[in-house]
């Protein structure tokens, strides 16, 4: 799962929208529609939990990482279309601050939307395959619609914390180390020359 390629800061999503893979009968992505029923306003809720198998997101400012734990919850709703599925997902995400580059980590909670339209719909015949996603077999695979949910969501300038000083341009030290009084010998630019050849201090 999540085997699509990583993105970067930049790049547009793509959604991958398959007018006739199947997905798998089983897994916890997988929905098996004919639970809802196709009458409209019947509706069902799902609750589950799928493991990340590939890491994705804008490395290495901020990642989902392998191992990683997403939960989501959906209502899956018959319509006149197809199926509509609504709900939200949670997942750990990890990376640099954007202003000092330490470490972090974080929880990202994000909500998704998205029709699969019957394989008789009108919204089927009219749509190309890769404008709207399709029921396979009575199957719905949420994997692609709450990764390109968490991708548009992830931060592209995360901070450690809100006020992160960031780092000094001269020494590359941490303003938070360095404190309020930290700083640097400013040399005249007449005298830099004479200091560097004479090892003085340009005085006198």
């Amino acid at each position: 799962m999540f085997s699509g390629p990583v993105t970067y800061p930049g790049t547009a999503v793509n959604k991958h929208r398959p007018a006739s893979a199947r997905p798998a009968a089983t897994g916890p992505w997988v929905i098996d529609t004919r639970d809802v029923g196709r009458r409209p306003g019947v509706s069902r809720h799902y609750q589950r939990s799928a493991q990340v198998e590939a890491e994705f997101g804008f490395d290495p400012v901020v990642l989902v990482t392998r191992g990683s734990t997403i939960e989501f919850a959906v209502l899956a709703e018959s319509v006149v279309e197809g199926v509509l599925l609504t709900g939200t997902a949670t997942t750990p995400i990890s990376g640099e601050c954007s202003r000092c580059l330490d470490p972090w980590s974080d929880t990202l909670e994000i909500s998704f939307s998205e029709l699969f339209a019957y394989p008789d719909s009108a919204t089927e015949e009219t749509t190309d395959s890769d404008e709207v996603f399709r029921l396979v077999d009575d199957l719905v695979d949420l994997e692609p619609v709450v990764r390109d949910a968490i991708v548009f969501a992830l931060p592209q300038a995360p901070l450690c914390t809100p006020d992160c000083a960031g780092l000094c341009p001269r020494c590359g030290g941490r303003w938070a180390d360095l404190g309020p009084n930290h700083e640097h010998e400013t040399i005249d630019a007449r005298w830099a020359v004479l200091k560097d050849r004479f090892g003085g201090d340009g005085e006198g």
